[in-house]
Order: C-alpha cells, then structure tokens, then sequence
C-alpha cells in the first residue's frame, strides 16, 4: 500500500497557482519557491517538484494543441484540393459523355 500523501493536491494545485502568478506578475523576483513554500508550510524542495511537473504538463498540452491545429489546416488543405480534383474529373466525365452521345 502506498505510503499517504503528506500533503492534499488542493494545497499542491494552489501552491502552484501562487508560484505561477507571481512569476507572471514579477518575472525577474528571485526566491519566489522559497516564499511561497514558507508561506504554506510546505518545502521548497516539494514545491519546485509540483512547479516543474505543472510547467511540463502545460507544455505538453500547448504542444498538443498545436500538433491537432496543424493536422488540422493539412486536412482542410488536403480537402480543397480533392474537391478540386473532383470538379475536375466530373468535367471531364461530362465531356467525354458528350463526345460518346455525338459519336453515336
């Protein structure tokens, strides 16, 4: 059986949500880990962790939906030009279904 957290992901998710905004209202402010953690009673150490798993997890959804944006705009490119080509081939199938009934 795992060991019980010490700590409840509430606290977790709010000591980040702290960090976070304190970053992105003074980017430049050194120790903002070490206050916030205080701040809570958690350890600075444990709050980095959360920081940087929180930090990849947005990443990897950003690069997400970027990936999904351009499979998109592919798909909608690849679409055009099959409607394209599909005008195309029914032009032709209508020409060549004139030129066989005045053959006849």
């Amino acid at each position: 059986m795992p060991a019980p957290r010490k700590y409840p992901p509430e606290l977790i998710e709010r000591g980040v949500q702290m960090v976070a905004a304190i970053r992105h209202g003074d980017p430049g402010r050194p120790g903002v880990i070490r206050q916030v953690g205080e701040l809570l009673d958690i350890h600075p150490e444990v709050l980095r962790h959360w920081v940087k798993k929180a930090e990849v997890e947005s990443e990897e959804k950003s690069h997400g939906v970027r990936r999904e944006t351009l499979n998109l705009r592919r798909l909608e490119r690849e679409n055009a030009e099959l409607r394209r080509e599909n005008g195309i081939l029914k032009a032709a199938a209508i020409l060549f279904a004139a030129e066989i009934g005045r053959a006849s």
